[in-house]
């Protein structure tokens, strides 16, 4: 299974429900997420999702949360620069617990707000900093779009498997934005400026 740490119930949710959240609601102990996904092989995965909340960072069953889990994401708030120094305590707790234990889980390191990034606290050196000082996979997702999300679990699952991911399996995970089509008629084309020196481009959206 996998277990998420601090700020994730947003994440989770997009991800296993395909829906976010708009209103915040404090994970309280624990909250469970269950998605089936299929990666590369044909193989079938069953991924548990566990969403601890910021404030059992001192709880007595914390331990027996992480330990025997496949995989613990430490998240955070690129908008949030207290979400991100929080981050140290929660790393001492883990790798306390899983000294005890028989298998060292996939640790990863994931970014929520990437769509926010005019509002970063966070500078993206510190992020590639702190993977690389704790051996931990990077990621960057905004779980209001979804952009990243599924990409995320899917790298992640893969590498708890051993599974290596070609290039198109990974372009298959990216979300794609679609827009909607307007068919003007010839009585409804929007005026274009008519100022010869305003300059132009052109938005190319796939």
């Amino acid at each position: 299974y996998l277990s998420t740490l601090r700020q994730t119930t947003s994440i989770a949710t997009r991800y296993t429900q395909e829906q976010f959240g708009r209103e915040y609601k404090q994970t309280i102990g624990l909250d469970f997420f269950l998605r089936r996904i299929i990666v590369p092989g044909n193989v079938h995965v069953a991924l548990q999702v566990w969403d601890i909340g910021g404030q059992t960072l001192g709880g007595q069953m914390l331990d027996k949360y992480i330990y025997g889990a496949h995989g613990v994401l430490f998240v955070y708030d690129i908008t949030n620069y207290q979400s991100f120094e929080n981050l140290e305590d929660w790393m001492q707790v883990v790798k306390k617990t899983i000294e005890a234990s028989a298998e060292r889980p996939h640790l990863a390191l994931v970014a929520n707000k990437s769509d926010l990034e005019h509002m970063r606290t966070v500078k993206q050196e510190k992020h590639v900093k702190f993977a690389q000082d704790h051996s931990l996979s990077s990621h960057f997702i905004a779980a209001k779009s979804g952009d990243g999300v599924s990409l995320c679990f899917q790298k992640i699952a893969a590498d708890i498997l051993g599974i290596k991911l070609s290039k198109q399996e990974l372009d298959q995970q990216q979300k794609v934005v679609k827009a909607d089509i307007v068919e003007y008629g010839a009585s409804e084309l929007p005026s274009r400026p008519s100022n010869r020196n305003t300059r132009s481009s052109m938005c190319l959206l796939q």
